[in-house]
């Protein structure tokens, strides 16, 4: 499925003695999964929390109760405070999050298809992207482990630039 992507974060983070931690909703497991499949995963990977129950993504991981029953599961600031939440559980260097609707009918006023991604890094910062999934069900949740990877392979790649431009002492 995303071989190359997991494989590409995992050897980044490694690379930098660097820690990942995962919470799933829609997509149940499936970053995780992709993750496990290459081999020395386990230098890398804290843990995954598959949180698709959405009073779990409170009590768990600590998404603001308040924001949930305002504007559902399915929303950016949700997938960041997952991120967020799940990086300070089990004690990563970064957290991912994938929250959406993968089908058949729309969840919390959000049409099938529409995911959010989100990664909270070392030092803070926690960015969530939107997407549109097309497809059906099976394919929205593999489109949601490409996009949750690939934005972690930018964020990796934009912090490993800031990083060496801090080292060199530059802009």
């Amino acid at each position: 499925m995303n071989a190359t992507a997991a494989a590409d974060v995992l050897e980044a983070m490694a690379a930098r003695g660097e820690t990942l931690a995962v919470a799933e909703s829609l997509t149940g497991g499936l970053v995780a999964a992709e993750l496990t499949g290459v081999p020395g995963a386990s230098r890398v990977l804290r843990g995954a929390v598959t949180a698709y129950a959405t009073e779990l993504k409170h009590t768990v991981l600590g998404v603001d109760g308040a924001l949930l029953a305002e504007r559902g599961a399915v929303d950016a600031e949700v997938a960041r405070q997952m991120a967020g939440g799940v990086r300070r559980l089990l004690g990563a260097d970064w957290g991912i999050a994938t929250t959406g609707v993968a089908g058949p009918d729309p969840q919390d006023g959000q049409p099938v298809g529409t995911v959010y991604v989100a990664v909270a890094g070392p030092g803070g910062s926690v960015r969530a992207r939107r997407l549109r999934a097309a497809g059906d069900r099976a394919g929205i949740r593999r489109e949601s482990v490409r996009g949750v990877l690939g934005m972690l392979r930018e964020e990796l790649a934009g912090n490993a630039r800031a990083q060496n431009t801090e080292h060199r002492g530059g802009n």
